[in-house]
């Protein structure tokens, strides 16, 4: 027995809900109790502190020329590379 769809689209749909449970269970589970998201951005930011400190001035400009560029995130006064 087949059907027409009469030149309709077919209607296709997945419910992810399920899936995306299952992906933030797992991510918990192997990032584990002791995840501390506010210390990983602190390190973070004195990665990119030691990163874009001490430049010389040609390596200055270049910093400069791609925070200028939208390439690198503008750095806060008082920060590294200022």
């Amino acid at each position: 027995m087949s059907q027409e769809n009469n030149g309709a689209p077919a209607v296709f749909e997945i419910d992810l809900t399920l899936e995306e449970a299952r992906r933030r269970a797992a991510f918990m589970a192997a990032v584990g109790p002791d995840w501390d998201p506010p210390a990983v951005l602190r390190s973070e930011e004195l990665a990119y502190d030691l990163l874009y400190s001490g430049l010389d001035e040609r390596q200055q400009e270049t910093y400069d020329m791609l925070v200028a560029a939208g390439v690198l995130p503008r750095r806060e006064p008082g920060r590294a590379a200022d």
